[in-house]
């Protein structure tokens, strides 16, 4: 049952899931609806996890299973996209060059491979392990660095002749 201890664990979540419904759909108003969708879904579920770190995966990947849904009931293919469209993106601080560098950035994070823009998400976005996204994609740990690496270079690489610096690779112990 979903009681003020999930509350509280799901407001520290916020930005966190907010921006992996970004991330898993191509457009701002996607991700909200998916964002309040997997809010929805969560407070109404009769089995939730007590242990905060399984109740965080239990979210990423509640989200996630709806965006497949989603995708299955909708007709499309994951991982296809159409390079005509561009993300939208909103103007923060620092003007025009920002909004040059969050333009793209997401148009190269939309053309890699869905198992690339997956563990992107996860790991660099959300803040997820690797134990963590492993659990969540039900795939071996190795798998996932092996991945993540992957990902780092072809992003890296569809933004070396632009004029913006990728995102540099976490360190530290929570892999």
């Amino acid at each position: 049952m979903f009681d003020a201890h999930h509350h509280e664990t799901l407001q520290s979540l916020r930005r966190r899931l907010f921006g992996y419904a970004c991330a898993l759909s191509r457009e701002l108003a996607d991700a909200e609806d998916l964002y309040q969708d997997a809010m929805v879904r969560a407070m109404a579920a009769a089995s939730v996890p007590r242990d905060s770190r399984a109740f965080r995966v239990w979210m990423f990947r509640l989200m996630r299973n709806l965006w497949i849904d989603r995708l299955r009931r909708e007709g499309l293919r994951a991982g296809l996209i159409d390079p005509e469209v561009e993300p939208e993106a909103q103007p923060g601080p620092g003007g025009e060059e920002s909004l040059v560098n969050v333009l793209l950035v997401r148009a190269a994070f939309q053309r890699l491979s869905k198992d690339h823009r997956d563990v992107l998400a996860l790991v660099d976005i959300a803040g997820f392990s690797y134990e963590e996204t492993a659990e969540l994609l039900e795939t071996p740990r190795g798998t996932v660095m092996s991945r993540i690496s992957r990902a780092r270079a072809a992003l890296a690489a569809q933004l070396q002749d632009a004029a913006v610096v990728p995102f540099p690779a976490r360190r530290g112990g929570r892999r």
